[in-house]
């Protein structure tokens, strides 16, 4: 669901401070002591909220970082990776900011993310792991959650997206069709990720079937 109201964001936030703060420590708890992860570009950026129906459980969330208004905005990837950006595949003097947004702050409860390795990640990935078929799945939460936010991202008119995200994600991601493209080296950044980008042209043309089904109900849905 689209998390539009102030209620939702506090449960978009408050998830955020239990896996981010609480349970990986990447932020410090002390500076929420509302038990609610924020930053400056929260007011700058949509989200989803993924509810689990039977228990009722916020499942997870992310948010896509828009820049509508001020072009002197920079994206969060921009600052965890200035001077390793490659020109070839960005360039922020001549990027239409209107035109592009980050998606960030993608979280799962840890009750999604039970299985080996995954609770090290606030996404639940691990590699090895695959979308569809075989004996084990891919986490769909996570995948949905990416979804969600490509479909924020098409709803909104935008011609790309980046992340900064781990390499592996990247290829886990790309066995369903999300192939994001790699734009700058890897960083220490919570670990090692790296900044990538994915066009509106590469999702649509790149989706497996099972995918862009699933994109076309999120589309609806947001």
């Amino acid at each position: 669901m689209p998390a539009t109201s102030e209620a939702l964001k506090q449960e978009v936030f408050r998830l955020r401070y239990a896996v981010y703060c609480e349970e990986l420590h990447f932020e410090d708890e002390d500076v929420f002591p509302d038990g609610l992860e924020t930053d400056e570009y929260d007011a700058h950026s949509i989200f989803a909220l993924l509810r689990h129906r039977e228990s009722g459980l916020t499942a997870g969330c992310v948010r896509l970082i828009l820049n509508r208004q001020d072009d002197a905005l920079r994206f969060p990837f921009e600052r965890a990776c200035a001077g390793s950006l490659n020109p070839v595949f960005y360039d922020p003097l001549s990027l239409n900011r209107k035109l592009c947004g980050e998606i960030s702050r993608l979280a799962v409860h840890n009750h999604f993310r039970r299985r080996r390795g995954e609770a090290a990640t606030p996404e639940g990935a691990v590699e090895g792991a695959s979308y569809f078929g075989g004996e084990r799945h891919y986490p769909l939460v996570a995948m949905g959650l990416f979804l969600s936010a490509s479909a924020l991202a098409l709803n909104m008119g935008l011609e790309q997206v980046m992340v900064l995200m781990e390499p592996r994600l990247a290829r886990l991601l790309g066995s369903c069709g999300i192939r994001f493209t790699q734009i700058g080296d890897v960083v220490d950044y919570h670990g090692q990720r790296g900044p990538f980008r994915i066009t509106r042209d590469e999702l649509l043309n790149q989706l497996n079937p099972e995918s862009m089904q699933f994109l076309k109900l999120l589309r609806s849905g947001l």
